[in-house]
Parts: structure tokens; sequence; C-alpha cells
């Protein structure tokens, strides 16, 4: 669905264009169509899943359009409240980051100008070399099946990188290469999770420990990262909330959305209290290398710790390979057989070319990751003095990752009313604290993957909106 709905005219010049956002085919089932006459614009709205893309289509005849589009939205409204789901369905949740990138395209649709810094990915491009190897392995006919653990060199590779930078011991039998970081989540919850088993997770953190947790049927418990913790974890809290049914506790460090980095004296303490107890630990550490005070602390690199870890890392934001859909588990070679017969039954393998690229990307030089981390850090800088000079927002600096988490609470807004209101009238996305967890309330979310120009721009609009409104 990439070409235009209508035959082309051979002058530009006539084309007069009616952009339909299109999240997915699927949204239309919810019917969320609106036609907007006066700009003759169809735009679907209030949409939980997937990415928006503008197609163009000639104008000459827009009833045509409206008609064809908005019988078809009745036609499949009708067929969706027929259609009998399992129940499991209705414990899915989302990431609300598409949500806001499917408005904010909406109104660049209508051309209005719409500062980006709600997408959680590099605004890096992936580094040449590994683009390059990923091309070689093409045309070298890298585009069949591979085993469903992941190539045997990108396994032995993984290892030997997670041995080096945590200075443990890895075999190739206790890695699981999978296409992105989810699958080891909910491999992971669908291996060990039973009905009723209670899974630690972080609230506010990211919206999909919570909704795998309920899909696989068991009982979300979560614990509070705070402000005035430095957004760290208490590991008295998890302790407290430890029973007899917990089965897997999460964590991630760096954090996001609040840029939290956990100290090795709390993972120590959260290690000591669990090398007893009959629960895994999903360490949950994509944004490992992206740390600007201090190293990255595993809570696998602590005594008794390596046999109740899974280890979910990637490429994606080490290496501006989003869309390349590539991570990996590391864990207990019974458990990776497990998660490696999951992957059989769900996605056969990870695409073979992909992986010599990731091949490349650990064996192959790091200058562009220590680039790539110095920018974030001088973008950091820039964005939080900015938001601590708005009135109503004030934000601590995050230690990791690329997202800053500024207490909006002075502003007298919620979440959710406050977001809305910078990307609809200052032209900024970002997100709501509430995306992550009803503890998220009174706290924004806002990306510094976007240039120096941008933030700055963002601030200035943030800044006169507040001054006009609040």
């Amino acid at each position: 669905m990439r070409k235009s709905y209508a035959p082309a005219r051979a002058e530009e010049s006539q084309r007069r264009r009616l952009c339909i956002a299109i999240p997915e085919i699927l949204a239309l089932l919810e019917n969320n169509l609106r036609v907007d006459c006066g700009s003759v614009q169809f735009v679907l709205l209030n949409l939980d899943i997937g990415m928006s893309q503008a197609y163009p289509v000639e104008q000459d005849e827009p009833a045509r359009y409206v008609s064809m589009w908005a019988n078809w939205g009745q036609a499949m409204a009708t067929i969706s409240s027929s259609l009998r789901l399992a129940s499991r369905m209705n414990r899915l949740g989302t990431e609300s980051a598409f949500e806001v990138l499917v408005r904010a395209r909406a109104l660049e649709a209508q051309g209005k100008e719409i500062i980006h810094l709600e997408i959680g990915e590099p605004d890096f491009a992936t580094p040449s070399n590994i683009v390059e190897a990923a091309t070689r392995a093409l045309h070298e006919g890298w585009t069949h099946y591979g085993p469903s653990a992941g190539l045997p060199q990108l396994r032995e590779t993984v290892a030997a990188d997670v041995a080096h930078h945590l200075g443990i011991s890895v075999d190739t039998t206790e890695v699981v290469i999978v296409p992105g970081g989810k699958p080891i989540m909910f491999f992971s919850m669908l291996a060990l999770v039973e009905e009723g088993d209670e899974v630690l997770y972080p609230n506010p953190g990211f919206p999909i420990y919570e909704s795998m947790i309920r899909f696989v049927g068991g009982k979300e418990v979560p614990y509070g990262l705070r402000e005035d913790f430095d957004f760290d974890v208490n590991v008295d809290e998890i302790l407290e909330k430890i029973t007899n049914r917990t089965r897997l506790i999460v964590i991630n460090s760096p954090h996001n959305p609040t840029g939290g980095v956990m100290g090795r004296a709390e993972i120590a303490r959260l290690a000591k209290a669990l090398v007893e107890r009959d629960v895994f630990v999903l360490s949950d550490e994509i944004y490992d290398r992206l740390i600007y005070e201090g190293e990255h602390t595993s809570i696998a690199q602590f005594p008794g710790m390596r046999e109740k870890t899974i280890i979910l890392n990637g490429f994606s934001k080490t290496y501006a390979m989003t869309g390349w859909r590539m991570g990996y588990g590391v864990m207990r070679p019974d458990l990776a057989r497990q998660i490696t017969l999951l992957m059989t039954n769900s996605n056969s393998c990870t695409a073979s070319f992909t992986q010599i690229a990731g091949v490349e990307a650990l064996r192959g030089p790091q200058d562009s990751v220590d680039t790539m981390r110095e920018e974030f850090r001088r973008r950091r800088a820039v964005i939080v003095d900015g938001l601590n000079r708005i009135p109503g927002f004030h934000c601590r600096q995050p230690h990791g990752a690329f997202y800053v988490f500024p207490n909006i609470r002075g502003t007298g807004r919620s979440s959710r009313e406050l977001a809305d209101a910078i990307l609809t009238e200052a032209g900024v996305a970002c997100l709501w604290g509430t995306a992550f967890g009803a503890w998220g309330e009174g706290y924004l979310r806002f990306s510094f993957a976007n240039s120096v120009e941008n933030i700055q721009k963002a601030l200035e609009r943030i800044e006169t909106w507040t001054k006009k409104n609040l």
C-alpha cells in the first residue's frame, strides 16, 4: 500500500491532493473515520495501533472517495461487531507513542509543522559498515531460513560481546537471536508464568511489560520508580511485594521512560535477596551502551544470579537499527531451548542477512556508538536546562537512554491534558506520563533523539504556550 489510490496525472501542477492517513487497514474496524470537507482530508483519529503514512489521492472526484471510504468503514465496522475474539485479546495493551505519531502525522497532513519528541529511536543512520555487511550478505545468498536460535556466528559473537562487557562467562547455548527485543519479553513470560503467577514490573515503565503479563494470564504487580529516589529502584519496595506466587521480576536499566539508571549497590542488594528464591529476573538492558555517568551494571554479574537472569538486549538503540528488528536473550541453556521452541512456532527464525550485519555491528568499529552517545549527552544538557526554565516544569537530569521525564505538576494540568495541548496548540509531540502506567501521572516524556536545533525550537514553543495559557 505504497502507491496512489487514483491514476497519476502527467501534470503535477494540476494535482490537488486528498491526504489519507492510514496507520493500518485494521484501524478501520474501529470506524474512526472523519471527513473534513473544508480541507478535503480523511483523517483516522484516536488510534492505538500502527504507524501512519500519508497517501496522495486525486481530488477530481472527492465525493467518490468520500463515499467509497465511508461505506467501507461502515461495512468493516459491521463486520467488527460480529467478530468473536478470544477473551485474551481484551488483555493486550499498546504503545501510546504510536498513537501520538498517528495524530502528529494527521496534523502534518493538514499543513502543520510538528516537532517529534515522542518516538524512542535514535535519529542517526545505521553505521555504514553495518549496512555494507548486510548488502554483501544479500548478494552472497544469506536470504534463506536459518536456525531458530540464530546463526551460530552471531550467537558466538553475542556471547563474546556480553562476556566482554559484563565480565561473565557466556556460552553460545545460552544465546537466542530474535526479531527485536519484545519476543524475549513475551517468550520468557509464556515459558515461565502460569495463570495467576505474579510478575513484578516498574511503574512508570515500558507499557508492553504490563500488557504481556496480563496477556499470558499473570497477575501484574507494579513497583514504583520515584523522582525523589532519582528514578532508581527502591529494592525495599520490591522485596515487600514478593510473595510465594512471585515468578518473575522485570527490571530495566537504563530505564524507559525516566532515564534512570540502577545503582550497583541497589542491584547488589536485590541480587543478595533473590539468590535463594525461586524467582527469575528479566533484565531489560537495551540501553546499556547509552549511560552518561558511570558504567552499566547487570544483575547477572552477581553470585548466584547468572542462572536466574534473562538478559534482554539488542541492536536497535546502540547501533540505530530499530527497523532491522533484531534482538537477543541470554539465559540458562535449558530455558534457551524453550525460547527457541517458541521461536520455531512463531517466527521460524530471524532474517539471516540481518544477522550477518549483526556480527559486523559487534565486531566492527565502535566509534559510531561513542559519537552517538556524546551527541545525546549534548542534547541532554540542552533539553534539561530548557525545560527547567519553563514555568511549572521541573526536570531531573537522566543518567541513561535518551529520554527526560519532567515533573509538570506545577502547571496544574494532568499529563494527558498537557501532552494533548502541547501537540495540537504548540506543535510538539511528546508522551503523557500515564502512557507508562498510572504512577506516571504528573510527568511527561520527551525523547531527545532529535537535533539540538529542533529541541531548542520545541522548548521555545512550549515556553511560549505555557506563558500564554497557564
